[in-house]
């Protein structure tokens, strides 16, 4: 267990590398190439969409065919990816920089499965504390990304198109990685045991309450997160003081993880949602009182560590209502939801800061977090009960 988790740990820093080079650079990539401001986060939002139609096919394809081979597929799309970025940025072109991120939002999609991967690998005590140590790989991420397109913005006259290209070196790396995991493959469901219907797995609180748990979390934090560099430059912050925002915020994305999952264990994943709630409301308290850098960076530490508790704590609590022949589909249908709601954050972010400013869009998320909180009390405080009753009167 121990080698494999350690390899999708790597896997997960080289994923979400690309991910937060993609958050730091793409908007003002693409508010540099398009001819409207406005359409700035297009591509970003073009990057989630993609990831998200991805999300259905890989998982049934990996339930199928196994975990590896649809990881590699993912890096052949990204490697594309990056090489259309680099060209679209050196000749100006909106349009291309947009389907380069279709390529690299289809192998973000394959990637987010890093983590039910090691899930996979873990004995069913293990689960939560194995996705915590992959998603800790992000904390690499929150140094090489941002830091990546500060270093590498100026190679040549076009700004980040040096970023894009030493990415596919990463990538390049991933394949040899990838190539070393040693992951079973998923067991052949025997003639009449297809599991439940996805309509009544998905009818099951806890599904509901771990979707939108996920949901919320990760939309809050990619809509705060996106808006950020943009609302930075727009109070004259030069990209430097923004990647060292990013670089921070996603080190506060995964540092927790090293712990996340044994306060799972401690103190169910119900506190540990809850908490993620509390620390996002102090973002956006935060973000309410001023501009300066350092209201940035506070905020989205807040944010990160928010982000953290609640996709983990969704994602634990999903691993709890399936079981081995419904998992494949399981998984798809959470995180097509999930990265269906981010798609949408996405793409709403810099035309929302145009329109309504910094202050609004921050206060737009708190009904969100607050229906996200009291969903996990009601599960905490009436169904989960409720099914244990259930469970210990059903004889045999």
């Amino acid at each position: 267990m121990t080698r494999n988790v350690a390899l999708l740990a790597i896997c997960q820093a080289i994923l979400m590398t690309g991910s937060s080079l993609l958050i730091a650079t793409s908007a003002l990539v693409g508010v540099a190439l398009a001819d409207n401001p406005a359409w700035g986060t297009l591509p970003l939002a073009l990057q989630f969409a993609a990831m998200t139609a991805t999300t259905v096919p890989a998982s049934l394809l990996m339930q199928r065919l196994g975990r590896r081979p649809v990881f590699l597929a993912g890096l052949a799309f990204a490697l594309l990816g990056v090489g259309l970025a680099v060209t679209s940025i050196l000749q100006g072109l909106f349009a291309l920089f947009a389907l380069a991120s279709v390529l690299l939002g289809i192998f973000n999609g394959i990637g987010q499965f890093f983590r039910f991967a090691a899930a996979d690998v873990a004995g069913e005590g293990n689960k939560g504390r194995a996705i915590s140590w992959v998603l800790a790989g992000g904390i690499i991420a929150g140094f090489m990304g941002p830091n990546l397109g500060s270093w590498t913005s100026g190679w040549f006259e076009a700004a980040f198109a040096g970023s894009y290209l030493v990415l596919g070196a990463f990538y390049l790396l991933a394949i040899a990685v990838v190539a070393a995991l040693r992951i079973p493959r998923p067991p052949r469901p025997q003639a009449g045991d297809g599991g439940r219907s996805m309509a009544r797995i998905a009818r099951q609180p806890g599904f509901i309450v771990a979707v939108l748990t996920a949901a919320v979390g990760y939309g809050v934090m990619n809509i705060i997160m996106v808006a950020t560099p943009l609302a930075m430059a727009g109070h004259a912050h030069p990209f430097s003081e923004t990647a060292f925002v990013i670089q921070w915020h996603v080190v506060a994305m995964f540092l927790p993880s090293f712990f996340t999952g044994e306060l799972i264990r401690r103190l169910g994943v119900v506190s540990v949602i809850q908490a993620g709630v509390a620390m996002m409301l102090g973002c956006v308290a935060i973000n309410l009182t001023g501009n300066g850098v350092w209201h940035y960076w506070a905020a989205l530490v807040c944010l990160g560590v928010g982000w953290n508790f609640m996709f983990i704590g969704g994602t634990t609590l999903l691993t709890r209502v399936h079981d081995e022949v419904e998992k494949g589909r399981t998984q798809a249908l959470n995180d097509f939801l999930v990265f269906g709601i981010v798609s949408l954050t996405a793409l709403s972010a810099s035309a929302l800061l145009e329109a309504v400013g910094w202050a609004v869009l921050n206060l737009s998320v708190l009904p969100f977090l607050l229906l996200a909180a009291l969903a996990v009390l009601a599960y905490a405080g009436w169904w989960a009960p409720r099914q244990r009753t259930t469970q210990a009167s059903t004889p045999g």
